[in-house]
């Protein structure tokens, strides 16, 4: 569960990061996530996304939602999961920590604009 989120910082089980966080289904963070185009959320980016087979992949694009993602992305987490979600971090925050009781999520949360 992700307890708070604001602009550039977001809690998680305690712990606060201040870059770029990946949430996987195991609990692990990866919290150095950064993208190799900046604002552009690539496949080559999704770090080991593919590798844990989440049912859900959640995208948070950022407080004003200016990382946009790019098509294939799109089209290959369809390949994976069941529902792709892709809101602003704030919504996206909303949706994490509805859906993660139940069910297996990947979020990938860029945390500032």
């Amino acid at each position: 569960m992700i307890d708070e989120y604001s602009f550039g910082v977001m809690t998680v089980g305690g712990e606060k990061y201040t870059s770029d966080v990946i949430l996987y289904p195991d609990g692990s963070v990866n919290s150095s996530w950064w993208r190799k185009s900046g604002h552009l959320l690539r496949v080559e980016d999704l770090d080991r996304t593919g590798k844990v087979h989440p049912e859900i992949a959640i995208i948070g694009t950022g407080a004003w939602g200016r990382m946009r993602v790019d098509r294939k992305v799109m089209e290959y987490l369809h390949s994976l999961c069941k529902r792709v979600i892709v809101e602003k971090t704030g919504s996206a925050v909303k949706e994490y920590n509805t859906l993660v009781p139940s069910h297996s999520v990947v979020g990938l949360f860029h945390l500032t604009c």
